[in-house]
């Protein structure tokens, strides 16, 4: 995991909403077609798992992303992402719909982008977050960078480091380590 720098922990510290983009962030980026047309997507459960952790640290979750793909709506229903903006052409319009919806701040929210297409809402956001394969220029503008790939572990990178600055990752994991009732 990259070392965050203060200034990332404490943008971090703001989050109150957390979006992301899906190809080259919650993916790989790899697009596979079957024969009749229909696109699959490879998920990584760490990274839903990070995203399921910070809705029960009561830090809300959205994505905006430029496709649309029915496994992206089946994903974010099962990872319980309520804010969903699929087939988007200009993400400044859903981050602004978003934003009225939620009735968040651009400073309390934080994006994970990882190309041009993401580099308007990630600059209006208080908390600007990359994978590590990210495009160069959206490298250089990011508070933050994953040590992981995008689909390979970037964002729980991103959720486990939002937790930590805001003092709940400790008790979350606590949670998970405690026995269950009844055992």
């Amino acid at each position: 995991m990259a070392v965050p720098q203060p200034e990332a922990s404490a943008r971090a510290t703001r989050v109150r909403l957390m979006i992301f983009d899906v190809d080259g962030v919650l993916t790989d980026g790899g697009l596979m077609f079957t024969g009749s047309g229909d696109t699959m997507k490879v998920f990584n459960s760490l990274d839903g798992h990070g995203a399921k952790l910070l809705r029960e640290a009561g830090i809300d979750t959205a994505i905006i992303t430029g496709r649309r793909s029915e496994i992206v709506a089946v994903r974010a229903k099962e990872l319980r992402i309520t804010h969903l903006y699929q087939g988007v052409e200009d993400k400044r319009v859903a981050f602004a719909q978003l934003l009225a919806e939620t009735g968040t701040t651009a400073d309390e929210c934080g994006y994970m982008g990882d190309d041009w297409p993401d580099l308007a809402v990630m600059l209006q956001c208080g908390f600007a977050a990359a994978p590590a394969n990210a495009h160069p220029d959206v490298l250089e503008r990011a508070h933050w960078v994953a040590s992981a790939r995008g689909g390979h572990g970037a964002v729980r990178e991103v959720t486990d480091l939002i937790l930590r600055a805001q003092g709940r990752y400790d008790a979350l994991l606590a949670a998970a380590c405690a026995p269950h009732a009844g055992q």
